[in-house]
């Protein structure tokens, strides 16, 4: 046997690892077994697994079920793994057992064989049991719904909601920047009744202060963890107090409040919890892909388009027509929505399957989750900082065109009635003229009244204008 080999051996036999690996048996039988994709879990989730491993060996210590030297051991390496020592050691492909038992077992034996190591062993001798040790009072179809909650709920907690908020505060800054800028408000893509561009920007400020409510929202289901259910939801083969305990040590790891779920059988036969919680990743996606196409609406041109807002000139945009500037941050944000969308569908539709007891689409399921999460929060973060903070008004264009809309006429209804209001719309459109100029040409107004009636910033605000009151 080369020496770039070792030999390890499960209840198959004996499988040929790697000498530098600290995977095992059953983590190489996977690799082999599953050249499906070579996309493997990320750190968050890898993270994650070393949170419920190093707490469930805390748990266990407390409980006696291990002893110290084991259990130091234990959660010596799973620190290790928390800190991202040894992503390089999680080689599983993403689409593999349904039930994520590779990758438990990848953990297990890779924390092992480090502990063994830490203890003085050397790698392989089973000093520490991936199973009887790293894996005692577990089960894989408890473990890895667990992995899943704590890596989600780190996910939205500490990258995304931070991100979101990031996007939120730089909108709130262009809101009040841009409140005094009245312009041409548009509905169907015609023009409507004037509104203040800073009134828009509080739009979409808006809509992303109700995305990070939508996050708190499915926070208490996400904060359920399966850990104690072991193979069905029974809890066989693990101590009575161990999953409030364990949850316990999750929650002092992460800074997070973790506890047990309501029900064992519900947290690993489905993952509603998981399903709603990415409902939540796309509407939040679907908010900034509306607010991205919006602002490269208002900043199209830059002399044959609405031309209301200057875009950043963030990078050139073509590599034939010289000078000129695209959007390519909102169209990124753009195409995050697509992929978000995506991953959506095949969260739905893994969370929907399963029979019986256990949802054999947990892989998928988490892999898709994290995904998500992680390009709406890089994403948010490089909209905000790249595209929003570095908008201009185009106040003088604003004023011009919100002075030429036909839509004014709509403030002239309280004063002359619809009909009337609209035959000065149309005589407008047709000579070339501003609502006011036909009004008063027409005998409706004065010229006073018109001014007070026809008032663009007046009519950003609600109230009839003309009004003595």
């Amino acid at each position: 046997m080369s020496e770039d080999y070792r030999t390890e051996e499960d209840s198959l036999g004996e499988v040929q690892v790697p000498a530098d690996a600290y995977w095992g048996a059953q983590t190489q039988r996977a690799v082999e077994n599953f050249p499906i994709s070579d996309v493997v879990f990320g750190r968050r989730f890898v993270r994650a697994l070393g949170v419920v491993k190093k707490a469930a060996a805390q748990a266990n210590r407390e409980l006696g079920h291990l002893d110290d030297d084991t259990a130091e051991a234990i959660v010596a390496a799973a620190d290790e793994v928390i800190a991202g020592e040894h992503d390089d050691q999680f080689p599983v492909d993403v689409f593999q057992t349904g039930s994520g038992t590779s990758s438990n077992m990848n953990a297990n034996e890779v924390i092992a064989n480090r502990a063994a190591e830490i203890a003085g062993a050397e790698v392989g001798e089973r000093v520490v049991h991936p199973n009887d040790d790293v894996n005692f009072g577990q089960s894989s179809n408890d473990v890895i719904p667990t992995a899943m909650h704590v890596a989600a709920l780190e996910a939205v907690e500490k990258d995304l909601r931070p991100a979101l908020a990031t996007l939120r505060d730089e909108l709130e800054a262009k809101e009040a920047e841009f409140d005094g800028v009245v312009k041409t408000g548009r509905t169907h893509l015609q023009d409507a009744t004037p509104v203040r561009l800073g009134q828009e920007f509080g739009g979409y400020r808006t809509q992303v202060e109700k995305g990070i409510d939508r996050l708190e929202s499915v926070r208490p289901r996400l904060a359920e963890l399966a850990l104690g259910g072991t193979a069905v939801g029974t809890g066989l083969n693990t101590d009575p107090e161990f999953p409030e305990l364990a949850a316990e040590y999750m929650s002092e790891e992460t800074g997070l409040n973790f506890r047990e779920a309501d029900d064992h059988f519900e947290a690993q036969a489905a993952h509603d919890a998981m399903s709603e919680a990415h409902g939540a990743l796309r509407v939040i996606a679907g908010s900034l892909n509306k607010i991205a196409n919006d602002l490269r609406l208002l900043a199209s041109g830059p002399r044959n388009g609405l031309g209301e807002i200057e875009q950043p000139e963030n990078q050139p945009g073509s590599s034939i027509m010289p000078g000129k500037i695209n959007p390519v941050v909102a169209e990124a944000v753009n195409q995050v929505h697509k992929q978000v969308v995506g991953n959506d569908a095949a969260v739905s539709a893994g969370a929907a399957e399963g029979q019986i007891d256990l949802n054999l689409y947990k892989p998928v399921i988490a892999h898709n989750f994290l995904e998500s999460a992680q390009l709406l929060a890089n994403s948010s973060t490089t909209f905000a900082e790249k595209f929003v903070a570095k908008l201009e008004a185009n106040e003088a264009h604003c004023e011009a065109q919100v002075e030429r809309s036909m839509a004014l006429a709509t403030a002239l209804n309280p004063a002359i009635g619809y009909d009337k209001a609209s035959k000065v719309a149309k005589k407008a459109l047709a000579e070339g003229k501003s609502v006011k100029e036909v009004a008063v040409a027409e005998g409706y107004l004065t010229e006073a009244e018109a001014e007070e009636v026809l008032n663009p910033e007046k009519m950003t605000h609600r109230g009839i204008l003309g009004d003595e009151d």
